[in-house]
């Protein structure tokens, strides 16, 4: 072997151990999954033993309107979460873009919720909803108001809201390291040519800023789609299915049901929801990019 070809095989020589691993963690559970999804399959019996039954699971969670239902909650809660973690946080991220007294401690205290085990992020939202000794409905008491019924009535906006307590910091630090590696010159000919604070924000930043934060938004959309433990130790998916996302049902209908090929086929239709939605937003994200460089060829040609 010459030592040019052995120079261009080596980077792939110490890829190979981590693909190979990747492939085993990664490619073995799905195949495991997918194939499980086609067997009427319980905890009693290996996925060998359980019978062959095709797309009978899936028809099955076609027809079902509670899986609808289920589908439902699910999106509208990672509409909603999304969208407002990605306007406070890069709205934060922008308000704090500057030298201020005390920013590393600020940031420690904006960071400090996503810190939080979900569990324990759950138990304490649900102790401030409580009907008559939550924080929330003591205050409102004292303002003389009458109380709100937070996880009853309102359940998948309390939801909304302890989730976007949670992770809206995951997004402020993103926004803010994609702030902070702005190339200065671009910032400051947009004010040598008299630009606002405004004007800046909106034809400098953000476009500059968008590689990272559909990147950030496409996580946060991934992890929102997979919330479990904070909805589960909060509402348990009640009242009804009013906030049973996908995830809960997958694990109910796993534990509870005893039902493991109708939540293999379940996972299933979530992974390819996910795959849609992240296939959207690369999709997105290259006619940005192919956007940008038809401006900047534009600029060229006009200059």
């Amino acid at each position: 072997m010459s030592i040019a070809r052995a120079n261009r095989l080596t980077p792939y020589f110490f890829m190979a151990p981590a693909v190979v691993i990747m492939a085993i963690a990664l490619l073995y559970p799905l195949g495991y999954m997918v194939w499980g999804s086609f067997k009427d399959w319980d905890p009693s019996q290996s996925i060998g033993e359980a019978e062959f039954v095709g797309l009978k699971n899936y028809v099955t969670l076609w027809n079902d309107p509670n899986f609808w239902e289920s589908a439902s909650v699910t999106l509208r809660f990672a509409f909603f979460v999304v969208s407002f973690e990605m306007v406070l946080g890069v709205g934060l991220a922008l308000l704090l873009d500057r030298n201020i007294r005390g920013m590393s401690v600020l940031r420690t205290m904006f960071i400090l919720p996503m810190m939080i085990a979900p569990v324990v992020v759950g138990l304490m939202w649900r102790y401030m909803y409580h009907p008559t000794v939550g924080t929330f409905n003591r205050t409102l008491d004292s303002l003389g108001i009458p109380g709100v019924d937070w996880l009853g009535q309102h359940a998948l906006t309390s939801v909304i809201i302890a989730d976007i307590w949670q992770w809206t910091p995951f997004i402020f630090i993103l926004a803010l390291a994609a702030l902070q590696s702005l190339p200065r010159s671009a910032l400051e000919a947009a004010r040598i040519d008299g630009a606002t604070a405004w004007q800046q924000i909106w034809y400098i930043k953000l476009p500059l800023m968008m590689p990272v934060l559909i990147v950030t938004g496409l996580l946060r959309l991934i992890d929102a789609f997979k919330v479990l433990e904070v909805i589960l130790v909060m509402t348990e998916g009640g009242p009804g299915l009013s906030t049973e996302i996908l995830a809960l049902r997958i694990s109910r209908t796993a534990t509870e049901f005893r039902e493991l090929g109708v939540a293999a086929a379940l996972s299933n239709y979530l992974l390819l929801m996910l795959l849609a939605f992240t296939l959207g937003m690369f999709g997105f994200t290259r006619w940005q990019e192919a956007r940008a460089a038809k401006i900047r060829t534009a600029d060229e040609e006009d200059a």
